[in-house]
């Protein structure tokens, strides 16, 4: 409550401030007068000077500039830095301050919304038949919290205020997210509940029968006295009423045992959250330099979820890739133009194991540099007006002609081609302005109604020529295409328009497709090479039709009731006058990967995580654009959904019947779904060879819309069983809504956790229906890091939060929760137990401070600590072992199992505090005159023990301390004696009988220190043995890397000091015993030669008898239990080991040698294809494919002549096999690949 009653105060500190800012109102007669925002009315007419932010959505009337314009920053808005352009009309772009008086207009316009970048009005202008109605864009519309830049002044009239203008509107609370943890954690606590009302309620009951059965013979109660205590004794003591007793001791007992439920639990991990949170946003190797972009945590409530990605959808454009658009080829009248390999291209070649040529090889790297930003494109034929020798020349024009004038793009600066800049709504179209300028379009100048642009021709000709802009076809997610009508210098009316191949085909004339199928060759050529395409068309007008259909859209323009509406009407219009184009050529836009995604995505399908990329790229871009990030590889199986090239949808279309077309096109796609399911599963039960092969599912955006469809729940579902079985899926041609859409579908019927991952606007649904939501800030603005849950720079530090700050909050937050009920049992039942030997009459053995202060004081703070600082393994340990992240896909630290073994574990240490302190007691006497001790001299010493308990089992669990780990463990039993002494002090009015208790009885018997230290040891002892054993016998994964990470630190430590002994003349090679021989040997055999040298082993604990290390695993094919010995090898300056599998019983045995024929091979070189052998290459392979190898038990590994490998009951579940070592397993897949330990470990 204070918390929010402090952000209350700040809010409302917050908004006093902001209705009391000043702006210029215009009070007649041209005078402008400062006044409060929240003076500020609907019709005001505002003056705002430069640098000041907009009070109220305005209508912008005039500016300092003569032009009427003026630049906006819409950071606070869109979180985008770069500077809009707006337009006032030419019918007010002249007025002045002293205008006003004279000036009168009329404006109509929408009701208040949220779509920021849409508006719908009109300003009528004038009075009588002198009236003019103009039709407003969002380019005349100024937003509230956009801020006026690089212009004096600008004039406008209030449209929206307060809470009706967009930027309010768009101020909703962000989707209420809560982690998995935090859900299971309010059953658990239901569950505490529940027990404890079953405790109160078995105490109530057995306290009612004692009662009405003995309580007469306890006339040392004296239940039947009607002074003193008599309300007590009717009530908790009267045999002659058992039943309300009973109830009285009910709710007695639920106060007494509520030290089970951990109320503070809640508000201590919201604290340990938000430290989390600092840590990530502090986190340096997630700081992208380029942008100035730091790691966000935008809410701490999903840390823990971070640990626990199932699932990865992500956006393509500004998220895998840079955002950064370069022409780079282009198709032109059938002919393609441009030279030159693609990152995609060399990429995917790469992964495809080719070798491809590139024509480039002869030009130096600064070459290849772009000309100029947006532009890289290389062709002699084009370049310097040679386009116009070509055949086709007057295509050629026309092309460039499109490119330089159908757009929305504004120019800034001198009119020089050197130094202008394009202000663009996408990279994208600025790339188009910028390659059109580059082959001689200039484009120069815009106003209202028309653009300029400067043709260039051959011996340095120019030519100045206007185009009227009559119309605009603006672009928008469902229509893919913009277009503008226009009428050129020579007066022909034209449709100019650029669009997605298959909007503009659909759209062509019998007399517009000479070029459409060496241009769709080319357009798929371009796709397949990694590059984003655009169709260019346009269509002569008549004039007639023209002016009938202008009629139609200023009819539709005038209806502001409501925007959608009107966006259909537009829509059907635009559709009227767009068709009969002629095709001209098409555009072909790089957009380069982001640095280290193809290893992040290798990282996170390691880590278990599956990776769907949602994209409104054709399909062929996608494709090789998952070959270039290894999100697809050659080897896979792809399941292809596509209704394009189907015959009978094809069919169908023809019929031109739109419901006939939706049924076969529906039937179409749950027929491919279904046969890819039979696919899948036929492989499944194929056996060897078939089960491990990949597959990958690939879905275009019209098989998408009827395979997630709320309609029909079972092909959603079939669909979903599709994309989970398969490794990676990529959607392509998809809308925002079917972002979202998809993600939904994943989170609701997958039941899995998945992040979705964008850049921009068309990314925040995705974002906010997942269970994460990640940002990226790029050039598309901020709006998905306005959305999202964490913001990154790139994408490549994905792996980093999820990997390494999401692994370690997982496994933070289930310590800290399994431990907060483990410490409550062990401090409620010793209440419980000491209320059962009390006759259950509701006494507590502890004082009430020690009650009081037990959770706050003395067992909190560090286990906060150590949620917040612990670390099972070094980061780079994470990242490198990858495997270690399906600990939290699978919850291994917060299920029933871990919770159980928790609070059993708290049960067992109460029982063993409680009953040795109570038969101790029941033997001795612990005071110097002989007396027993009282009901708190024992109290106390349970206390005591109690908190050292908790206390020393956290530092067992603790596997990363620091100075603060020390302070607060050791400090809070330090604190505990301080506050004995202090309390003896206090009046016996506040402290009752623990008065001195310490200092004059309790703390002055040396038995009492003996019997706490055996106490404790006693109580500690049990789970100490069992983590003991689990980690040498049972190990998890991060044991096993704890250990590599123990070695490694063992190396650097030897390492200087063995330099050291040389250089003192000692012997090089001290000697050795033969079994640490061995195993230095057998670590370097199964590559791990730097992690473990002769000199760090020293461990006795690693179960070696004799001249042979033994363990035991199964054999996958017959499920035998089979024992494992290291055999000496043969001579020769490098030990050589070899594995011999025994199976347990009368079987023959089976032995792993080391050929006689082989040549000797030092353990820590690399395998080579020779030494490998055949089976050795297969598993190489099916490695560099991400496959597992599949090795059976008692035949030869691939990757080393001195190992064996067989299947554990882990490699049984996950299929992955191992290679046992030390008593602990080692994923042989790793080992190849970059010698990392799998999720498999010996006596699983």
């Amino acid at each position: 409550m204070v918390k929010e009653a402090i952000e209350d105060v700040k809010r409302g500190t917050a908004d006093t401030e902001l209705n009391r800012r000043k702006v210029q109102i215009h009070t007649g007669g041209g005078v402008f007068q400062d006044r409060s925002w929240s003076d500020v009315r609907v019709g005001d007419i505002l003056k705002v000077v430069s640098d000041e932010v907009f009070p109220a959505d305005l209508l912008l009337l005039s500016s300092s500039d003569p032009d009427g314009n003026c630049y906006v920053e819409t950071m606070n808005l869109d979180g985008e830095t770069n500077l809009k352009l707006r337009k006032s009309l030419d019918e007010t772009k002249m007025l002045t301050e002293f205008a006003f008086s004279t000036f009168k207009a009329r404006l109509e316009c929408e009701k208040p919304n949220e779509q920021l970048y849409s508006f719908v009005g009109n300003l009528t202008v004038g009075e009588g038949d002198s009236m003019t109605s103009i039709h407003l864009s969002p380019q005349q519309i100024l937003l509230r919290g956009s801020t006026l830049r690089n212009t004096s002044f600008a004039l406008g009239v209030v449209i929206f205020t307060g809470f009706e203008t967009k930027i309010m509107l768009n101020a909703t609370d962000p989707p209420s997210k809560r982690s998995r943890i935090e859900k299971r954690l309010d059953w658990i606590v239901l569950c505490q509940l529940i027990l404890l009302a079953a405790m109160s309620l078995c105490t109530a009951i057995v306290f009612a029968a004692r009662t009405g059965k003995e309580m007469k013979d306890f006339w040392y109660l004296a239940p039947g006295q009607t002074s003193g205590t008599d309300n007590i004794s009717r009530n908790m003591f009267n045999a002659d009423a058992p039943v309300l007793a009973a109830v009285f001791s009910f709710f007695t007992s639920f106060v007494l045992y509520g030290y089970f439920i951990p109320i503070s639990l809640y508000v201590s991990i919201e604290i340990v959250k938000i430290f989390q949170a600092l840590l990530i946003n502090a986190d340096l190797k997630m700081y992208y330099e380029d942008t100035d972009q730091p790691a966000f945590a935008r809410t701490s409530n999903l840390n823990e979820e971070l640990g626990q990605v199932q699932t990865v959808l992500s956006d393509k454009t500004g998220t895998l890739t840079r955002n950064e658009m370069e022409f780079i080829r282009c198709s032109i009248a059938g002919v393609s133009y441009g030279r030159g390999t693609t990152e995609v291209e060399r990429a995917a070649a790469a992964m495809l194991g080719q070798s491809f040529h590139n024509d480039d090889e002869g030009c130096a790297a600064t070459e290849m540099q772009p000309l100029e930003k947006g532009f890289n494109f290389r062709d002699i034929r084009l370049s310097d007006q040679n386009w116009l020798s070509e055949t086709n020349a007057d295509v050629i024009r026309r092309f460039l002609e499109i490119l330089a004038v159908c757009h929305t793009v504004i120019p800034d600066g001198v009119p020089d081609p050197s130094t202008i800049r394009y202000m663009a709504e996408s990279p994208d179209e600025a790339a188009l302005v910028v390659a059109a300028k580059r082959l001689g379009f200039f484009f120069y100048k815009r106003s209202t109604k028309a653009v300029w642009v400067k043709e260039f021709g051959t011996n340095g000709r120019v030519w100045d020529r206007k185009y009227d802009i009559l119309n605009v076809l603006e672009f928008n997610s469902s229509r893919k295409r913009m277009s503008v009508i226009v009428r050129d210098p020579d007066g022909q009316l034209l449709l100019f328009t650029k669009g997605a191949d298959n909007v503009i085909c659909e759209r062509l004339g019998r007399n517009g497709q000479e070029f459409k199928r060496m241009t769709v060759l080319h357009m798929n050529e371009y796709a397949e090479a990694g590059l984003r395409t655009l169709a260019l068309a346009y269509a002569p007008l008549d004039e007639q039709m023209f002016l009938t259909w202008k009629e139609s859209w200023e009819e539709a323009k005038k209806d502001v009731r409501d925007a959608k509406v009107q966006a259909g009407k537009l829509d059907a219009l635009s559709e009227e006058i767009e068709k009969n184009l002629i095709l001209v050529g098409a555009t072909a836009i790089e957009d380069k990967l982001q640095a280290g995604v193809p290893q992040t995505i290798d990282t996170l399908a390691r880590a278990g995580i599956k990776l769907w990329v949602l994209t409104g790229d054709k399909m062929e871009t996608a494709i090789n654009i998952g070959y270039a990030c290894s999100l697809l590889r050659h080897n896979m199986v792809q399941h292809i959904l596509s209704i394009s090239e189907d015959q009978e949808v094809m069919a169908a279309e023809e019929s031109k019947n739109k419901s006939y077309i939706e049924e076969v096109s529906k039937a179409c796609v749950i027929r491919q779904i279904r046969a890819s399911l039979k696919a899948l599963r036929n492989d499944a039960s194929s056996g060897p060879g078939y089960t491990d092969r990949s597959h990958a599912l690939i879905v275009d955006g019209k098989s998408l819309t009827y395979a997630v469809s709320d309609d029909d729940p079972i092909t959603s579902r079939e669909f979903l069983e599709l994309g989970m079985s398969c490794e990676s899926v990529i959607c392509c041609r998809v809308s925002p809504k079917q972002k979202a859409d998809v993600t939904a579908l994943v989170k609701r019927e997958g039941k899995e956790v998945c992040l979705s991952v964008g850049d921009g606007a068309n990314d925040v649904g995705m974002i906010q229906e997942a269970n994460i939501g990640v940002g990226i800030s790029g050039l598309e603005g901020q709006q998905a890091v306005m959305a999202a849950d964490f913001a990154i720079g790139q994408f490549r530090f994905l792996e980093r939060l999820l990997l390494v700050h999401g692994g370690w909050c997982y496994k933070r937050i289930s310590r800290m929760i399994n431990y907060f009920f483990y410490k409550n049992f062990v401090f409620g039942f010793t209440i419980f137990f000491f209320n059962a030997h009390a006759f259950f009459a509701g006494q507590s053995i502890y004082a009430d401070w020690y009650l009081s202060i037990y959770n706050v004081v003395f067992t909190s703070l560090p286990i906060c600590v150590v949620a917040v600082l612990d670390q099972d393994v070094k980061d780079t340990m994470r990242i490198k072992y990858a495997a270690l992240y399906r600990q939290g896909q699978k919850n291994t630290y917060f299920n029933v199992k871990n919770i159980s073994v928790w609070l059993l574990n708290g049960v067992m240490q109460s029982s063993v505090i409680f009953f040795s302190l109570k038969a101790f007691y029941q033997l001795r006497s612990d005071r110097d005159d002989g007396k027993t001790v009282g009901m708190y001299h024992v109290g106390t010493t349970m206390y005591t023990c109690v908190v050292m308990t908790v206390n020393l089992q956290l530092a067992i669990a603790i596997q990363f301390w620091t100075w603060l780990h020390h302070f607060t463990v050791w400090g809070s039993i330090c604190i505990w004696f301080i506050f004995l002494l202090a309390v003896g002090e206090f009046p016996y009015k506040l402290v009752g009988p623990i008065r001195r208790i310490f200092v004059s009885d309790v703390g002055t018997a040396p038995s009492f220190y003996l019997v706490v230290i055996v106490v404790v040891i006693m109580a500690l002892l049990p789970d100490f043995v069992m983590r003991s054993f689990v980690r040498n016998w049972l190990p998890d994964d991060h044991h096993i890397v704890q250990e590599i990470q123990r070695m490694q630190r063992q190396e650097e430590n030897v390492q200087p000091r063995a330099s050291m002994k040389r250089k003192e003349g000692e012997a090089a090679t001290p000697r050795r015993s033969p079994l640490i021989l061995k195993a230095a040997s057998f670590h370097e055999a199964v590559g791990f030669s730097g992690f473990l040298r002769p000199d760090s082993v020293h461990s006795p604990a690693l179960g070696v008898s004799g001249e042979h290390k033994r363990m035991s695993s199964v054999d996958s094919s017959t499920g035998k239990v089979l024992e494992c010995r290291s055999m000496p090898g043969s001579g020769g300056t490098t030990p050589s080991h070899a594995l011999a599998f025994v199976p347990m019983g009368n079987v023959e045995k089976t032995e792993i040698k080391q050929c006689e024929g082989e040549p000797q091979r030092s353990p820590s070189a690399p395998a080579s294809p020779a030494t490998l052998g055949a089976a050795g290459m297969r598993a190489a392979r099916r490695n560099v494919a991400g496959l597992p190898p599949k090795v059976s038990a008692g035949k030869k590994v691939a990757g080393s002549d001195t190992v064996g490998e067989w299947s554990s009951g882990e490699v049984l579940k996950d299929s992955q096999p191992s290679i046992a070592h030390h008593g602990r397993d080692w994923s042989s897949e790793e080992v190849l690949k970059d010698s990392q330990p799998s999720s498999a470990h010996h006596g699983r």
